[in-house]
Formats: structure tokens, C-alpha cells, sequence
């Protein structure tokens, strides 16, 4: 069975973080684990405490993981301070990592603060070269690109910035008022539209989470990048479209399940 790792943030509502992505790895026919890199007081309405993990504990944790099952794929999501960045980096260095996938997470849905000022400067450093893709959301990509984005020609070439800057593929999601539902790729320097229609569903708390660890999960099992794209997005559509209402704005992962294992495939042997 191909293998996957998310290092995030744990959300205790179970919408987003650690626990969405390891739903959604799991509903993408892989096996998931996690390293830990804070837990979180929140909900869907808001985050009020943050308890970041030791550096050397994200390190023990990262360690026991490839010392024992080599994850196929690793996804990156909530990591809110520079030290903690940099053990992620020279770990996945060190062990080799393949099909990296970084969320870059700033905010949340919510609006609160997830990274310190100083972690964007080592996020950039430590991690956007490792990637194999980076999932920036508009207001994301702005900081990483220190450009402007009102439109879909902002978007390109700030995908183009960031992806060359850092040599990266860029998904580039849109939304924020922008287009419907439209993300761009950026990939070996060409470019790609994936359309999406927009879905009047008010419990979007994850979806950032949910998309970066489908897109990983699908890497781990062998898809190229513009399939696994296609097969996330095709995937978070689902789960939204789903409508189930847990709670005042649950997150999509919650939906999931009532997708009927669609997308939970056989195992590969």
C-alpha cells in the first residue's frame, strides 16, 4: 500500500489540519501519517490558542516515520515558526523525501494568524525548493510573490514568480473574489487552467488542507502532478457538494464520508 505523510497542525474540531488530512489520504486509498508540529484550540468559527510542538520532538517523530515506513508522498501544511521549518527541512533533505507538497499556511479560514512574520522569510528558503508543488490561495501567493493579485494575469505571473524563483511547480488556487473556482498551474514553465465551478456551500473550513493532501496522496500512488490536480480538485468537489452540515461551518473532510468510499480505491499491492 503506497504511503503518505502529513506534518500540520492538529485542528481538535476536526475540520482541518492534521485530521482532515489524514481523512483525506485515507479516502485517496493510501496510508496516512502524521508528525505533529502544534496542536490547536479551534473550531470552524476560530483559532484561540496555539501549542507549538519542541523542534526536537518534530524530529523524533519525522525520524521514527522514515526509520519504519517510508512515506511515498509527504504533505506539508501549518508550520508556524522558523525553527520548526527548519528541522522539516533538513530532515526531508536528509531522508531523500520525494512528491513534497507545501500549503503554505498563513491564515486561517477564519482569519487568525498561523505563522509568525519571520517563518514566511524560512519558509521560503527551507521548503519551496524541496517541493514538488506549492498550493498558495491568492492572499498566499501575494506574500510569496510580493505582487498583487487582482485578476487572472496577476495570477500567472505571480505563479511564474514563485515557481521560478524557487524552482517549484505553483498551484495557484483562486476564489477571493477573483473567479469561480479556476486554479492555475504552473509546471516545467508552462501553464494550466484547471475550471471549477464554484459551490454555494458555507462550510469551507479546510479546504486548502483537503486539496494539498489529495494532490499528495494521488503523487504517492504514481499520478503525475496535472492528474493528481485534476483528481483532487475532482475530489474536494465532491466533498463539498456533499452539503453535510456537522456543525456552523464544518469542514469538507467531514463531508467526505458521506461520499461512499468514491474515491477510496483498492490498494496497491
Amino acid at each position: 500500500m503506497k504511503t503518505a505523510l502529513s506534518i500540520a497542525g492538529s485542528d481538535c474540531s476536526g475540520g482541518a489540519g492534521i485530521q482532515a488530512d489524514l481523512k483525506t489520504m485515507t479516502m485517496n486509498g493510501v496510508f496516512a501519517m502524521s508528525a505533529i508540529t502544534a496542536l490547536t484550540a479551534q473550531n470552524t468559527t476560530g483559532v484561540t490558542g496555539i501549542m507549538e510542538t519542541t523542534p526536537e520532538f518534530l524530529k523524533q517523530q519525522i525520524d521514527m516515520i522514515f526509520a519504519d515506513i517510508r512515506p511515498d508522498a509527504v504533505k506539508i501544511g501549518m508550520v508556524s515558526s522558523s525553527k520548526l521549518i527548519e528541522v522539516i527541512g533538513e530532515r526531508l533533505r536528509r531522508y531523500q523525501a520525494e512528491n513534497i507538497v507545501v500549503d503554505p499556511v498563513m491564515v486561517a479560514t477564519s482569519g487568525s494568524s498561523l505563522m509568525e512574520t519571520d517563518a514566511v522569510a524560512t519558509l521560503k528558503r527551507e521548503l519551496l525548493p524541496l517541493a514538488a508543488v506549492v498550493t498558495p490561495n491568492i492572499p498566499e501567493a501575494e506574500v510569496l510573490s510580493g505582487m498583487s493579485i487582482q485578476n487572472e494575469e496577476d495570477m500567472t505571473a505571480a505563479a511564474k514568480k514563485i515557481g521560478d524563483t524557487y524552482g517549484c511547480a505553483v498551484l495557484l488556487k483562486g476564489g477571493h473574489s477573483i473567479n469561480d473556482a479556476n486554479d492555475l498551474l504552473y509546471a516545467g514553465g508552462t501553464c494550466r487552467w484547471f475550471y471549477g465551478k464554484r459551490i454555494n456551500n458555507p462550510n469551507t473550513h479546510g479546504t486548502g488542507c483537503t486539496l494539498s493532501s489529495a494532490i499528495a496522496a494521488n503523487l504517492a500512488k504514481g499520478y503525475d502532478l496535472e492528474t493528481s490536480v485534476q483528481r483532487a480538485k475532482e475530489y474536494i468537489s465532491g466533498a463539498l457538494a456533499a452539503m453535510l452540515d456537522l456543525g456552523k461551518g464544518s469542514g469538507p473532510m467531514n463531508h467526505a464520508f458521506d461520499l461512499q468510499g468514491k474515491f477510496a480505491e483498492e490498494a496497491d499491492a
